[in-house]
């Protein structure tokens, strides 16, 4: 049995001294960051869509390097994803902390809507959900000086007249204490949206995203001394955006749904998601997690990084940094639960998963639901974090029936993926299939006779194109066939996630009669700035 230990955020590699750092900060599927500080501690969390558990948790203390530690919505009676479409679920949280106590808020768009959780500890456990009524996405809260706390949004969906919109909330108990009122319209881009209110030197700061979260997106800002308003527009507004002639080649595209964090030495800094295109036009990541410096000019507004762009090496005094990591991610299932990294389509039924049935590897029973599922198949996967990297897993599979199949698959969402696995076939015969799901066309590109039960999977990337390939003794892999990722893009498939790579098995329509086993599963990335 190959044997791994989980080193993920665990291997030291150097300390940078405080000349700069690389982005983005959080690479992968990891949009729409949201950031708090108590002390010289900073927790951070990102959309999750409709994957399983909700609102991953990271924890720094630098800004620069982030470590995964937990989950806000780690229970269906917190998040239920039932037939939730991909890219719906959870969309943009905020994480507020007050007086002891860890907030945050967000939108389950398929169902329930506005809601709150609380934790005393950001690892967990958090509180079921405080249902919020009021309807629109990207909720924040702010705390003030006078124990006020404020609710700030996007436009309802009534109808509303586009815009921000405020209310006074109880945040005990989710209830309303003052009128909806619509506090600022933006300064005319589209979707204004992902609002966040501060108050830094008497002046109240309302800070929000325009432009959708595309290549015209950009954020915006403008103040008040109340925090009703009237809000002034910043005369440099937008204070970032890469639309510009300065951002527009840039190879980091989309920045904007920024949030502001005042530093424990007092610096300011922007956390904010953006995407990294290929090819020009094609970005397969998701929206990642980036960070630029910010300044104050004399007349109180914010200077952000590089006159409002950014570059993927930021020349920046920074925080002491502490050790980088390796990105490498080694899982040999030996562990009593998944590593923190692994998540699932939707709300998992557990019957199909075990750690036990066969020490030192993860069993999974094929369901009735395929990856073309809106439904949750027995399936779990991690980010995508770089372009160019080596996935190898290692599977016993004896499939029962025809039709029953389990493998490895680069996964952006139902209707767009990749999968090599093996299969059994009408004629009673395994193979070793590769597919390519592209929109509503299915095909098998290529399927290969194998007679064995142990078998690698491997997918290997560079940034135009997955390399797939297979083997019976885990050194001599034999390619049975490519995939572009540009078909795998957001500009292709649509949505709001990334790339997934993940293992699965599926019955096709009925639980399968034979488990499959993945003993080893290990992630190697080619470049770790790439």
């Amino acid at each position: 049995m190959l044997r791994y230990a989980l080193l993920f955020a665990f291997i030291p590699l150097v300390l940078a001294a405080q000349d700069g750092f690389h982005n983005p900060v959080i690479p992968g599927f990891h949009p729409d960051p949201s950031v708090c500080r108590v002390d010289s501690d900073y927790y951070l969390v990102t959309s999750s869509f409709e994957y399983f558990p909700g609102v991953p948790v990271f924890h720094s203390r630098d800004l620069i390097h982030w470590d995964l530690i937990g989950y806000c919505l780690t229970r269906k009676s917190q998040l239920n994803l039932e037939k939730a479409p991909s890219s719906a679920g959870i969309y943009a949280p905020t994480l507020r902390y007050h007086k002891g106590t860890f907030y945050m808020i967000t939108t389950n768009v398929s169902g329930g809507g506005n809601f709150l959780v609380t934790a005393s500890d950001p690892r967990g456990p958090w509180s079921d959900p405080i249902w919020i009524d009021q309807s629109g996405i990207d909720p924040s809260l702010f705390f003030d000086d006078d124990g006020k706390v404020y609710y700030t949004g996007t436009t309802p969906w009534d109808g509303s007249e586009q815009g921000i919109y405020q209310f006074e909330i109880d945040p005990a108990t989710g209830k309303k204490l003052s009128p909806v009122r619509l506090i600022w319209k933006g300064t005319g881009g589209r979707y204004p949206e992902g609002p966040h209110l501060y108050k830094i030197n008497g002046w109240y700061y309302l800070m929000i995203a325009e432009g959708g979260t595309e290549y015209g997106h950009m954020e915006t800002i403008a103040r008040s001394k109340s925090p009703w308003g009237p809000f002034d527009s910043c005369p440099r507004n937008p204070i970032l955006t890469h639309r510009n002639v300065r951002g527009q080649s840039s190879p980091i595209q989309g920045t904007g749904h920024a949030d502001l964090i005042q530093a424990h030495d007092g610096t300011w800094w922007l956390v904010f998601l953006a995407f990294r295109p290929v090819l020009g036009n094609w970005h397969h990541l998701g929206r990642e997690t980036f960070l630029a410096p910010v300044v104050w000019d004399k007349e109180g507004w914010p200077l952000v990084g590089e006159n409002g762009t950014v570059l993927p090496e930021m020349k920046a005094k920074t925080l002491q940094q502490t050790p980088e990591t390796s990105s490498a991610f080694l899982e040999d299932f030996d562990h009593e639960k998944l590593s923190l990294e692994w998540n699932y389509l939707r709300n998992p039924d557990s019957f199909y998963y075990s750690l036990t049935d066969r020490g030192g590897w993860l069993c999974l029973k094929g369901n009735p639901y395929t990856l073309d599922s809106v439904a949750s198949p027995a399936f779990i996967g991690i980010r995508q974090k770089h372009f160019s990297f080596i996935v190898t897993a290692r599977m016993d599979f004896e499939p029962g029936r025809a039709g029953e199949e389990a493998g490895i698959t680069a996964f952006m969402n139902n209707r767009f993926h990749y999968r090599l696995c093996v299969e059994k076939k009408d004629d009673g015969k395994k193979y070793v299939v590769l597919t390519h799901r592209i929109g509503s066309y299915s095909y098998e590109v290529s399927k290969t006779p194998y007679s064995g039960h142990l078998i690698w999977l491997r997918i290997a990337a560079s940034p135009e194109s997955y390399f797939f390939s297979f083997s019976s003794d885990g050194m001599n892999f034999t390619p049975v066939g490519t995939g572009d990722t540009r078909f795998l893009s957001s500009e292709v498939a649509g949505g709001f996630t990334g790339v997934f790579i993940g293992l699965y098995a599926t019955g096709k329509g009925r639980t399968s009669s034979a488990p499959v086993y993945f003993d080893a599963f290990e992630y190697i990335p080619g470049d770790n700035k790439k």
